[in-house]
């Protein structure tokens, strides 16, 4: 039973590490990192060291943290524009009229 149960929970972390590979997921798993600890340690301070108020502090922090690191991902800047007509002005130089 306990290689079973070590066994499914390795596959577990194995599966939610291939998600890290990703901005978005490197992210997430950052902040669920630093929120995890946080939370554990503030329930441990405000329980006088309680290990379930410290495992939920921790479960709690994870979850906020990694929805504020996914949340806090750069967008990619959008591509330049590129001219899609082209006229002329006056004096016979070209100026861009419509863009894409």
């Amino acid at each position: 039973m306990k290689k079973i149960l070590s066994l499914t929970l390795v596959g577990a972390m194995a599966l939610a590490a291939a998600g890290c590979n990703t901005p978005q997921g490197q992210y997430a798993a950052g902040g669920a990192l630093i929120g995890g600890g946080t939370g554990a340690l503030l329930g441990a301070a405000v329980s006088g060291g309680k290990p379930g108020a410290t495992l939920v502090g921790g479960a709690i922090g994870a979850a906020s943290g990694a929805m504020i690191g996914s949340a806090m991902t750069p967008q990619p800047a959008p591509p330049p524009r590129q001219c899609a007509r082209w006229g002329y002005d006056y004096n016979g130089n070209p100026i861009c009229q419509a863009f894409y």
